[in-house]
């Protein structure tokens, strides 16, 4: 049976059938399939999840998808960058072995429907902001994984309420892949790489800096007995900060994000924030153990 993936190469697909032809050529070798779903602008943080998919898989299959169903405001939907040439530099630089970068009609159709009862966690923090994004997150990447069948698929701890609902989603729909989450990629200063970083002013990307000062101070201090005086705390910190305008900080179980981090062995704290005219999301694992 002849190698089909050819290093250094990255195999480009626009289309299902031919991803699908590809990677059923992949599992005829016996060949192990990770997967990394994005939404593009890529930056290291991206790329480490790819490099921890090559760490333990054979082959690592990158989707860039700007998924209109996950935005809630379509100027937001406008604005997000799509340097899919840079994009596919950063790909071949890693050497990734497949990208799959789909127009928006060979994923959904005009008659498509989609409802997951995700439950309460779907309607908390982000889900309260940003109302109907995780049914257009759990949509699309319901549908990624239908195309790539990965074995592995590889999120970023950054987004950990969205890691959580996908999580569920393939518990709930007996999915079979196992997820893997991967810390936090940060730049030098401690700001949490995002996409988004880009649209922050000289200004702006100063006083962002609050969000991860603000967690890693709680990080430093947490009292188990005192959660809400630290929350208390840690919202006058981000009040206090010119340019930022914080929508909730929260510690929560890091199973249900539900406040008050009573589950002794999973605690998070998250922030969301507007600094200047760009949304930001952080948070910072306070106990994390089995």
């Amino acid at each position: 049976m002849p190698n089909f993936v050819l290093p250094g190469i990255l195999e480009k697909f626009t289309t299902k059938k031919d991803l699908r032809e590809y990677l059923l050529q992949i599992r005829a070798t016996h060949k192990t399939i990770g997967f990394v779903a994005t939404l593009g602008a890529l930056h290291k943080g991206h790329l480490s999840l790819i490099k921890q998919a090559q760490q333990t898989c054979d082959v690592v299959v990158c989707s860039i998808f700007v998924n209109p169903s996950q935005f809630n405001d379509p100027k937001d939907l406008e604005r997000y960058p799509r340097p899919l040439v840079a994009d596919m530099q950063m790909l071949e630089a890693i050497n990734c072995d497949v990208l799959f970068n789909p127009p928006v009609n060979e994923i959904y159709d005009d008659n498509a429907q989609w409802h997951l009862d995700i439950g309460g966690l779907e309607h908390i923090l982000e889900g309260k902001f940003r109302p109907g994004h995780y049914q257009g997150v759990t949509q699309v990447v319901f549908k990624l994984f239908n195309i790539v069948e990965p074995d592995m698929a590889f999120f970023g701890q950054k987004d950990y309420q969205q890691y959580l609902i996908i999580n569920k989603m393939v518990k709930m729909l007996n999915i079979p892949v196992k997820m893997v989450m991967c810390a936090i990629e940060r730049e030098p200063d401690g700001l949490a790489m995002s996409s988004r970083n880009i649209h922050l002013t000289p200004e702006d990307r100063q006083h962002a800096l609050i969000l991860s000062k603000t967690l890693n101070w709680v990080k430093a201090n947490f009292d188990r007995s005192d959660i809400s005086q630290l929350k208390n705390e840690a919202e006058l910190m981000l009040k206090n900060e010119a340019g930022v305008e914080a929508e909730y900080f929260e510690i929560a179980d890091g199973d249900t994000l539900l406040p008050g981090g009573e589950n002794p062995t999973n605690i998070v704290a998250l922030v969301a924030a507007w600094v200047g005219k760009t949304r930001l999301i952080d948070n910072v694992l306070l106990v994390h153990g089995s």
